[in-house]
C-alpha cells in the first residue's frame, strides 16, 4: 500500500455550521504533506477527524488501511499528534516529560532511557534536559513536544500548526528536524497558514472555508495557477494604487504583499515596460527600478485561487 491515509467525502457538522465540506485526497507514505489555509478553514477539524478524535458526520477515513473510527485503538497506537495548544507539563524538566510520556506509551527501563536519550540529542535539547519546560522559548518548547510525539516510532505523525508563534529562525530549525523525520521513513502530515512552509512539502493541499480548492507538489500548482509573470513592486503608500494597476488590460492580478505589491502580468505581454511606462503615465509614482521580477509564490497561488 502506497498511501498512508485516504479520506473520502468527509464532511464534518457542529449543529448548523459546516467546518469541513466533502473533503476527499490521500497522503502517501514516507512524504511531507502540508494541509494549508487560514485560521478557521477546516484544518485541525480535518486532522482530528483522521486521528480519530473526531467522528465525522459524513464520509470514511483509512489510517494505514484501517477505518479511523471503527479500529481507532489500532491507528492511535501507530500514529503521533502534536496538537496547537502545548500539553506537556510545565513543572516538570524536559527530560522527566519525555520519560513520563514514554511510560505512557508502555515503554520503559533501558528502552525507555535510551530512547530519551536519543530524542534528546536528534532534537538540540540534550543541554536543557534539566531545564523547568515552563521557563523554555516557545520554539524550545516545540521542539520538545515533537520529541514527545516521537517517542513511540510512529508511523505517521500529525503536527496542527506547530510553529504557531515561532520566530523566523526557530521555524527554520524546526522544519530541519521534520525533514530530518521524514527522511528516516515516517509519513508526515502538517498543518499551517504560513504558505513559505509549504515549499518544504512534498505535496501540499490547499483548504479554504471548509473545502479542498488545491492539491498537488507546490511547483506544479504555481505552474497551473500562475500564467504570466510576477513582479514585486515598491510603491510609496501602495495599497493605494491597487484599483489604478489592476485596471491595466495587461495586468492579470494585483495582491498587498507586505508594505509592497505583487504584479502579475498578462502571459502574452512580451515587453512588460510597456506596462511600466502606461502606469507611469497615469500618473502612479514608479520607475522601471521598482519593478523587480520574481518566482511566484505559494501565497500568489492561494490569493489567486481564492480570487
Amino acid at each position: 500500500m502506497t498511501q498512508a491515509v485516504v479520506l473520502e467525502g468527509i464532511t464534518k457538522h457542529f449543529g448548523d455550521f459546516v467546518a469541513v465540506d466533502d473533503l476527499s485526497f490521500d497522503v502517501r507514505r514516507g512524504e511531507i504533506f502540508g494541509f494549508l489555509g487560514p485560521n478557521g478553514s477546516g484544518k485541525s477539524t480535518t486532522i482530528r477527524m483522521i486521528c480519530g478524535i473526531l467522528e465525522p458526520t459524513q464520509g470514511s477515513v483509512r489510517v494505514l488501511g484501517k477505518d479511523a473510527v471503527r479500529h481507532r485503538r489500532q491507528v492511535v497506537n501507530q500514529i503521533g499528534y502534536m496538537s496547537q495548544k502545548f500539553s506537556l507539563y510545565p513543572s516538570l524538566t524536559v527530560e522527566e516529560n519525555l520519560k513520563f510520556y514514554a511510560g505512557v506509551y508502555g515503554i520503559r527501563g533501558t528502552a525507555r532511557s535510551m530512547r530519551v536519550s536519543e530524542l534528546l540529542e536528534e532534537h538540540g535539547l540534550a543541554n536543557q534536559r534539566s531545564r523547568i519546560t515552563r521557563d523554555l522559548p516557545v520554539g524550545w518548547k516545540q521542539r520538545l513536544a515533537l520529541a514527545g510525539a516521537l517517542l513511540h516510532k510512529p508511523s505517521i505523525l500529525f503536527l496542527d500548526e506547530p510553529t504557531g508563534g515561532v520566530d523566523p529562525s526557530s521555524r527554520r530549525v524546526f522544519w530541519d528536524i521534520i525533514a530530518n523525520v521524514a527522511e528516516a521513513g515516517t509519513t508526515v502530515f502538517v498543518t499551517t497558514h504560513y504558505m513559505d512552509e509549504a515549499e518544504y512539502c512534498d505535496r501540499i493541499g490547499l483548504i479554504h472555508r471548509a473545502r479542498l480548492i488545491a492539491l498537488g507538489e507546490p511547483d506544479e500548482l504555481k505552474r497551473k495557477t500562475i500564467h504570466g509573470r510576477v513582479f514585486e513592486v515598491t510603491l510609496p503608500d501602495a495599497i493605494s494604487y491597487i484599483d489604478n494597476i489592476s485596471g491595466h488590460p495587461q495586468v492579470d492580478d494585483v495582491t498587498i504583499y507586505g508594505k509592497d505589491l505583487h504584479v502579475i502580468i498578462k502571459p502574452e505581454v512580451e515587453d512588460s515596460d510597456e506596462v511600466f511606462d502606461a502606469l507611469m503615465a497615469k500618473g502612479i509614482p514608479t520607475t522601471r527600478s521598482a519593478w523587480r521580477e520574481i518566482p511566484p509564490s505559494l501565497e500568489d497561488v492561494f490569493v489567486m485561487l481564492m480570487k
